[in-house]
């Protein structure tokens, strides 16, 4: 399940700051971020032939080697009358005659965090949450002398707090960096999830 995609507005090559709508726009289709993950992880244009061919490879779930003709050419016809022309529309890619795809500097500098979700995962958002409420609950039953609990000091509650907080935005940030379109090889949405 595709949980949250969070962005950062950039400028495109016009002034024109791209809205956060038009980000989830663009990125409400599959087909676009897929192209997106591919140019942010190549330094160089990509043909569209290609770029259909990753494209398809990832829809499929198989190696691009393996990614047939009729197969692939489904996905470079859409790529070339709907998604390339939308992503270029919002100045995200450039499509020049020779049919290469290059990304723009708003797409380079925009940061795409997509999370994924399993059946029996939860958004950092409500682990933060929780964590949260554990602390504070924690902090009640040490004030309120709560047996079991009043051994216990302030100050222990917060070494606990802090360090329970620090561990876990630290793994936050080393699943982020890998849920972030273009650094991992695969998208993050096609990661296995159980």
């Amino acid at each position: 399940m595709l949980s949250a995609i969070a962005t950062r507005g950039e400028w495109n090559s016009d002034g024109g700051e791209l809205s956060q709508d038009e980000v989830f726009d663009v990125l409400s289709n599959r087909r676009r971020r897929f192209v997106i993950h591919a140019l942010k992880r190549s330094e160089d244009p990509i043909e569209v032939s290609e770029l259909s061919t990753h494209v398809t490879a990832w829809e499929l779930d198989v190696d691009p080697e393996e990614v047939e003709y009729e197969d692939r050419r489904n996905v470079y016809s859409t790529l070339q009358r709907t998604h390339l022309p939308k992503l270029e529309e919002k100045d995200i890619v450039t499509v020049d005659d020779e049919n290469l795809v290059r990304a723009t500097p708003a797409l380079r500098n925009l940061d795409i965090y997509v999370e994924v979700l399993g059946s029996r995962e939860i958004p950092w958002s409500l682990y933060y949450v929780g964590l949260a409420g554990v602390a504070a609950a924690l902090l009640l039953a040490v004030a309120t002398g709560t047996p079991g609990f009043a051994a216990f000091t302030p100050l222990d509650v917060g070494v606990f707090t802090a360090t329970a907080f620090g561990v876990s935005s630290v793994v936050h940030h080393v699943v982020g960096r890998r849920a972030r379109l273009g650094n991992t090889e695969k998208p993050p949405e096609l990661r296995k999830v159980e």
